[in-house]
């Protein structure tokens, strides 16, 4: 039985992931192809310091954990690129990401689990709200405000 990951990513912001077990290597990649289409996530990214041109790395400090693997991924200067082991670096590099530090812990050695630690991180970079995407709401009125005059019509 073969286990084959694939990642695929648009370089833009977009990556995914997917592991699949066959008997035969075609069906297997076959089947993590089309694990990685359904597994496509959004990969927020943001700022190190000011906001001067397109965002370049992750907006804050995020951490990813597969089996042993705790993967730690930490906003970095421009210029800086991506500091990190090689399977990281390219599903950082798939997403979009420039610039990185990355601190790992566990048995980095199983490449699955470290796949897939990089991926659960970076799935974490929007599971939190900032005020960029505070939704502005209409004003409500208060019920009591907004009925007032039927409410001082009616008999007791």
């Amino acid at each position: 039985r073969r286990v084959h990951g694939v990642a695929i990513g648009d370089y833009n912001g977009h990556v995914g992931l997917g592991v699949k077990v066959a008997k035969e290597v075609a069906t297997a990649i076959r089947g993590a192809i089309t694990l990685a289409k359904l597994s496509v996530i959004p990969v927020r990214k943001g700022y190190w310091g000011n906001k001067i041109g397109m965002p370049h790395t992750v907006p804050c400090k995020v951490t990813g954990k597969c089996g042993s693997v705790q993967m730690d991924l930490i906003p970095a200067p421009r210029g800086t690129e991506i500091v990190a082991a090689p399977v990281p670096k390219k599903l950082l590099q798939m997403a979009g990401i420039e610039d990185v530090y990355t601190s790992s812990k566990g048995s980095t050695c199983t490449l699955g689990n470290f796949a897939k630690a990089t991926f659960n991180a970076m799935k974490h970079t929007y599971t939190f709200l900032t005020p960029d995407l505070w939704t502005l709401k209409s004003e409500v009125k208060n019920p009591f405000v907004e009925h007032a005059d039927y409410l001082s019509k009616v008999d007791k």
